[in-house]
Parts: structure tokens; C-alpha cells; sequence
């Protein structure tokens, strides 16, 4: 078995677990599978889980899941850098920051797919801001 077919393992064992989610598009499904890889990724390699993640994850990866449901550009979403409205508190913004910062560059060899279908993303226009009464 190969690193990233044991990684791919891991993560279905794991992120399913957490919270089964199912949003409207690919694109925010896809989002979210990213998101929860790489806060595996970081939990695994400072908090030492295994079988599933730590509290302070799994309420960080909730409140991702909550942000994404409740985003007001829904399929037409943009990647959250990209995005003309910051929906993260301080805190939570700070926390993303740096687990992308550290499982980013070890997405490309655990889930390159996902890893290249984000950056790609990145290059997706930004929705125009219309004010939503």
C-alpha cells in the first residue's frame, strides 16, 4: 500500500466520522473535503490523533462546515482569500491561517487531487458584491 493510498485511508476513516455533510454543489463539497483533509493533516501531525480528530479540530472543522453552509454566494463561492466578505471571527481566521500554512504543501502528496482542483479555484473570477436585504 502506498503513502498517499494510506493517507486516503485515513482520511475516509476519519473525516466521515466527524460530520457527514452535503451541500448544494460540487464546489462546496469539494471545498469541504479540502478543508477537513488538511485539518486532519494538522491534527494528526501536533495533536498526535489517529483514529479521529481532537476537540479543538473537530470544533474548528464545524465551524468551517457552519461558514460554508451559510455562505451567501453559495455555488458561486470563491475562494475564501478571495472573497470580498471575511465571514471568519479573528480567531477562527488566525486558526485556518495556519493549519493551510502547514498542511498546504503537504496536500500535494497526500491528496493531489484536491490540492490542485483548490489551487485551480483560486483562479476563479470573485462574485460581484450585491447588497442581499
Amino acid at each position: 500500500m502506498s503513502a498517499g493510498q494510506a493517507a486516503s485511508d485515513t482520511f475516509s476513516a476519519v473525516v466521515p466520522a466527524i460530520k457527514t455533510v452535503a451541500f448544494a454543489g460540487k464546489r462546496l463539497n469539494r471545498e469541504w473535503k479540502t478543508m477537513a483533509a488538511m485539518i486532519e493533516i494538522h491534527c494528526r501531525d501536533h495533536h498526535g490523533a489517529t483514529a479521529s480528530l481532537c476537540a479543538e479540530c473537530r470544533e474548528l472543522l464545524d465551524y468551517a462546515g457552519a461558514r460554508l453552509e451559510r455562505c451567501r454566494f453559495g455555488a458561486e463561492k470563491p475562494a475564501c482569500a478571495n472573497c470580498p466578505v471575511h465571514c471568519y471571527q479573528p480567531a477562527r481566521r488566525q486558526q485556518v491561517k495556519a493549519v493551510m500554512r502547514y498542511a498546504g504543501p503537504r496536500m500535494l502528496r497526500q491528496h493531489p487531487l484536491l490540492s490542485l482542483r483548490h489551487w485551480l479555484d483560486g483562479f476563479a473570477r470573485k462574485p460581484r458584491f450585491r447588497n442581499l436585504k
